[in-house]
């Protein structure tokens, strides 16, 4: 399992700090929410947020959740600010599949996020262009929220959707209420990645609580699953840099 850290619930007044700190604890992940207030009811940070911060860590993978509308504007600009991943939300984007590809063409690695309300149909069509799949087990916008437990079957399902198209490689990601007490649960129904802020972030030392998440995962692991993770966690990170 790979856990993802999200920046929101870090302390904004030491940023330079929390990175140094999530590296020390064995984090490779940093999960970067940019929110618009228009897809979703809050506003966070932008490109020159995720420069800054690439400038002071060059071995974090930078995984980037655009929840703003008409993402496809801005894959250039994110590219360059530092991004090595680029999720786009289903419901935010016209044309998909176009999107995705380009991300892909710039270098970056590709994902399509779901909203809890929305149905996983389109992976049919989409899976050969995805490198993650992000399931929303809390509706967007604040962190802190309780999981809402219809996501164990959205993940089984999204797992078991990958596999018929023969996208069995594609990392399924989960954002929302994972803590160290459904880690098992959530592995053991596909996932391979957790976003966590509040339980992450509220509980220091990062390497104890790191450990306690890998501890809970061990316990649901299979080969399929390990598989992806030692995949994935062969990404580079700051490969939207090289130009």
């Amino acid at each position: 399992m790979i856990l993802s850290p999200s920046l929101l619930s870090a302390d904004f007044s030491r940023l330079a700090d929390e990175l140094a700190a999530l590296e020390a604890a064995g984090i490779s992940w940093l999960h970067l929410d940019i929110m618009d207030g228009a897809f979703v009811p809050n506003i966070t940070f932008g490109q020159p947020v995720i420069q800054s911060l690439r400038q002071r860590s060059s071995r974090l993978f930078f995984d980037v959740h655009l929840m703003i509308e008409e993402p496809a504007r801005y894959l250039e600009a994110f590219r360059d600010a530092g991004a090595d991943m680029l999720v786009i939300h289903a419901e935010a984007d016209r044309h998909p599949q176009r999107t995705l590809s380009e991300i892909r063409r710039l270098g970056m690695k590709a994902g399509l996020a779901f909203n809890p309300g929305t149905d996983i149909a389109p992976l049919r069509w989409l899976a050969p262009d995805l490198d993650m799949v992000l399931i929303m087990s809390v509706n967007p916008g604040f962190s802190g929220q309780k999981f809402i437990p219809q996501s164990f079957d959205k993940i089984r399902a999204t797992r078991t959707m990958l596999n018929a198209a023969g996208a069995g490689d594609v990392l399924i990601q989960v954002d929302g209420g994972a803590c160290p007490e459904n880690t098992a649960q959530l592995v053991a129904a596909g996932a391979d990645v957790l976003v966590s802020g509040s339980a992450f972030f509220g509980h220091p030392p990062y390497d104890r609580c790191h450990q306690r998440f890998q501890a809970a995962a061990r316990t649901a692991a299979d080969n399929a699953h390990d598989a992806r993770c030692a995949a994935a966690a062969l990404w580079q990170p700051g490969r939207a840099l090289k130009k």
